[in-house]
């Protein structure tokens, strides 16, 4: 299965340059049943990357703008009743898809994201008296703007916890950039072919858990996610001082099921404390809550992660 998951990753490469993370989280969210937070800047291809993963893989793609006035019903569907045959009927919204990109969902109010949020999880969008499953598979890659302030509703940390991973997207370096103007201006971006179907990523996911995870390095696992929580009992000196809470359970499944996937996507059938590490910042930044005394130092969630890797010993 690693020559299918070189193949999408060939295709959508057609139109990315760069940005190997974001593409690596979105096939683990894909595989491993998780759901994307992407923080970046405009015009840096959030939108493109999922697009034309969505063409290589040939699924369903819907995206949202979300915007102030927007409304739970523009997202799950509604009722809409039929004078001349004295009924209602059902129409549905853009989440009833495989790939939604809810683009920069911190404009939108409370009660559209947790209707989102609520769909992320159940996987089932009730309209009415009826529920509807979604198809498999289904993923949300949510964007945040990060300059963006005015008119921005942040999420609460019981909503950040829906996401498997938070994805922090940079500018591209000065040779990327210059690839990226080449495509464009001169010769044009190639078309994105479709070389896999829902079959493959159903075996990807059943492949997922032939993937081989020793004891002791899922003691590791549990022992990252419990120094966030018990800094005193990890001694990992100061910086645990900056913590104010620390990860829920819910992260030591979702670095679990990332590290797994992470492993698979990189073509092994082991998981090792190294793919662990590649990891830990995407599936733990945007859980780990820092109090006044990190804000008025400036150090930063990443800073705090990178410093419990480096204190607790990995197997």
């Amino acid at each position: 299965m690693s020559e299918v998951i070189q193949k999408i990753k060939n295709e959508v490469k057609k139109v990315i340059v760069g940005q190997e993370e974001l593409l690596d989280s979105l096939l683990i969210g894909l595989i491993a049943n998780g759901h994307i937070l992407v923080e970046g800047v405009p015009g840096l291809a959030k939108t493109t990357a999922i697009n034309a993963l969505s063409r290589s893989l040939g699924l369903d793609f819907k995206r949202v703008q979300f915007t102030p006035d927007l409304l739970p019903s523009d997202i799950v569907g509604t009722e809409i009743y039929n004078i001349k045959t004295n009924e209602f009927s059902i129409k549905k919204g853009p989440a009833f898809t495989n790939l939604l990109l809810a683009d920069e969902i911190n404009r939108a109010p409370s009660k559209v994201q947790s209707a989102l949020l609520e769909v992320m999880q159940e996987r089932q969008i009730t309209i009415g008296e009826q529920s509807f499953k979604l198809d498999e598979p289904f993923l949300v890659m949510a964007t945040q703007n990060p300059i963006e302030q005015e008119g921005a509703y942040r999420l609460p940390e019981a909503q950040l916890d829906r996401f498997m991973m938070k994805v922090l997207v940079g500018y591209n370096t000065y040779e990327e950039e210059l690839e990226i103007v080449e495509r464009v201006a001169v010769k044009g971006f190639e078309e994105v072919c479709k070389v896999a179907d829902k079959e493959d990523i159903r075996n990807l996911k059943n492949e997922l858990k032939d993937v081989y995870i020793d004891e002791e390095v899922k003691k590791y696992i549990i022992k990252l996610i419990h120094a966030t929580r018990e800094s005193a009992l990890y001694n990992i000196g100061e910086i645990g001082e900056y913590i104010e809470f620390g990860a829920s359970p819910r992260a030591s499944i979702d670095l679990f099921k990332a590290s797994l996937a992470y492993a698979l996507v990189g073509g092994k059938d082991y998981v090792s404390p190294l793919d662990i590490a590649r990891v830990v910042k995407g599936v733990l930044r945007h859980r780990i809550i820092l109090n006044y005394k990190a804000r008025a130092q400036n150090i930063t969630t990443d800073e705090v992660i990178q410093k419990i890797v480096e204190v607790v010993k990995a197997p």
